[in-house]
This record gives C-alpha cells, sequence and structure tokens, in this order.
C-alpha cells in the first residue's frame, strides 16, 4: 500500500492514517481506462461493418414523407430517444414510442409514409418483435438496429444494421454499455449522414434551435435588430432636440439619417462634447459621420466579438443597398 499518496497526516501526531481504498481506487482507474480504451474500439469496429444496409437505410429515410419512428424498450428505449431526439434535430422528423405502449394502442401514432427503427440488441425482446407484423400489414418500412443479424428481429426487418461488440465493459458483461454506445452511435452515424443528403446547413440548424446559448451562435443580427424605440433624426436637428429626444429613449443613442440612408449617429457622450456652445448647432456638425456599422447577415457571435474587440456599445446595422435597419446592442 502506498503510504506516501494515500496516507493523511494527522495534525496532532506524528500518526499516519492509511486510507483503506487506495488500492481500489487505483485498480478502478485503471479498469476505467481500459473500459473506456475497449469502448472506443468497439466504436472503431462498427466502421468496418458498415455495408450496403447503411445506404439503403439512408435512402429510405431520404425519400421519406412521414416521421422516423424509432421504438425499443428498456436501455434500448432511452438510446432510441436520443437517437429520435438527434434526428429530429438535424432535419429529419422523428419521435419515439415505447414499444410496450405500441402493442396497448400507441401503434395509432405511427402512420402511412412513416419508418419505424427497431431497436434490440438481442433482436429477441418481445415487444419489439411482435411489432414486426403489424406494421407490416399496414406497409410501413422497418430498420433494425441489432448485436444480432440472425435473430428475429433482424430477419423480419427490411433492412438490418449491426451494431455487434464483442464484450461489455461491465465486469460481468451481462450491463448493456458498450452495445448501447455503439447503437447511440449508429444512430448518431444515421442522423449525420442524412444532414449530409438533405443538404443542411447551419441556417437550418438555427431554425431548429432558436433557444439558449447554442440558437444565439447560430443567429444573425438581421434577426435582433433593435427598431422600436430607436431615436431617428435628421440632420437639420438641433444639439439640444438632440438631447431631449436622447433624454426619452431607451438607448443614449441617435441615428441621423436622411430617408433611410444613415449620415451618423449622436450619442449623449457626443452631446456633452458638443458642450453649451453649440447647443444650438445642427447635429451634422458635431456627429460622429462614421459610426461603426455591421450588416444584417453577419452572425450575431461576430458582431459581438467585433464590439468586445473594438470598444463598441453598439452596432447600426446597414442592409446592402445603405439603408438602415436599426440598431444591434448585442446582450442587454
Amino acid at each position: 500500500m502506498r503510504i506516501d499518496a494515500a496516507a493523511r497526516k494527522r495534525h496532532d501526531s506524528n500518526i499516519y492514517v492509511l486510507d483503506p481504498l487506495a488500492n481500489v481506487l487505483d485498480s478502478v482507474t485503471v479498469q476505467a481506462r481500459e473500459g473506456l480504451q475497449q469502448q472506443a474500439r468497439a466504436i472503431a469496429e462498427l466502421s468496418g461493418r458498415l455495408d450496403q444496409s447503411f445506404a439503403e437505410v439512408i435512402r429510405l429515410l431520404f425519400r421519406l414523407n412521414g416521421h422516423v419512428v424509432i421504438t425499443g424498450l428498456g436501455k434500448s428505449g432511452h438510446v432510441g430517444r436520443k437517437i429520435a431526439a438527434t434526428l429530429a434535430s438535424t432535419g429529419t422528423p422523428s419521435f419515439f414510442v415505447h414499444s410496450g405502449e405500441a402493442l396497448h394502442g400507441d401503434l395509432g401514432m405511427i402512420t402511412e409514409g412513416d419508418a419505424v427503427v427497431m431497436i434490440s440488441y438481442s433482436g429477441e425482446t418481445s415487444e419489439v418483435t411482435q411489432l414486426l407484423p403489424h406494421l407490416a400489414r399496414r406497409g410501413i418500412p422497418t430498420i433494425a438496429l441489432v448485436g444480432k443479424l440472425d435473430s428475429t428481429l433482424a430477419r423480419g426487418a427490411d433492412v438490418a444494421i449491426d451494431v455487434a461488440v464483442d464484450h461489455e465493459i461491465c465486469p460481468n458483461n451481462l450491463a448493456p454499455t458498450s452495445s448501447t454506445l455503439a447503437t447511440l452511435a449508429m444512430g448518431d452515424a444515421l442522423a449525420v449522414a442524412l444532414m449530409k443528403v438533405r443538404g443542411f446547413q447551419k441556417e437550418d440548424f438555427a431554425q431548429l434551435h432558436p433557444g439558449g446559448t447554442l440558437g444565439r451562435r447560430l443567429m444573425r443580427v438581421g434577426e435582433a435588430v433593435l427598431r422600436e424605440g430607436v431615436t431617428v433624426i435628421d440632420p437639420t436637428t438641433t444639439v439640444h432636440e438632440c438631447l431631449l429626444s436622447l433624454a426619452g429613449s431607451d438607448l443614449p443613442l441617435a441615428l441621423v439619417c436622411e430617408g433611410s440612408t444613415l449620415r451618423g449617429v449622436m450619442t449623449s457622450e457626443d452631446v456633452r462634447r458638443a458642450g453649451s456652445e453649440n447647443i444650438n448647432a445642427p447635429v451634422s456638425e458635431v456627429m460622429n459621420a462614421t459610426p461603426p456599422v455591421v450588416g444584417p447577415g453577419v452572425f450575431i457571435t461576430e458582431a459581438e466579438r467585433r464590439m468586445e474587440q473594438e470598444g463598441h456599445d453598439s452596432l447600426v446595422v446597414v442592409d446592402v443597398s445603405g439603408e438602415v435597419q436599426g440598431v444591434f446592442v448585442g446582450h442587454r
């Protein structure tokens, strides 16, 4: 036992108290590292077994008019929910149906025009295999993700994809671990392949992820431009009149425009710099005639990065024709 790493010196003496878990923790850390390496190999081996069945599944799902319905039970069901969520978020309409519930009424959620991806590592899960004749009778195509290609599910489905692994990392080779990871990875591979054949782009992804940090990363300035409450004044407006306008505005910024064309900006700081001696002067004489501008098609993250680097509180949004669209202020 390693005293230097596992021992704790008591404050009131020179006696060392040994941690009885020290050796065990060292051992399980090594085992965990080996387990992760084993799982990595299991995923890598999947690539060598991809064959025409994978391409056939992509062709089937790409031409689908309805939804991709994922079904499974137990751990396979949990994996199926994630696969359905990934497909739906990447441009392939999809949802999950619990296999047991499907046998008791939820089959009505599956309609002609849909396809069903059926997950069972053994390929013998009764609640899953019992769905086969009902789906076949309605002409609904079925895809199996299985660990045994000679199983009932693989033989009964229209297409079967092999997700077999040599061994679970469970020390008893019982708990679904490597097998669930392999199934999940195959689901991700299907989703990504469908993205590519659909030509699914960042803009499409943004439409499906409008919330949170991810949604903001994919939004463009034109989607967050401020139009309401923005003060717009004429170049002949006096500094005093501009000051009064800014006093009633939520933004300390006025756009100086001729029609819809930007001529400059006036901020509260510009008004202060103008001083009382220029209070009746037109803003055209004291405004910032070269304000920072940005196009509406620029990603928000790019605009905010520029604002931080250049020290701007806001950017004026101007389209390609030179017309003012509003103001972008970033995080508020």
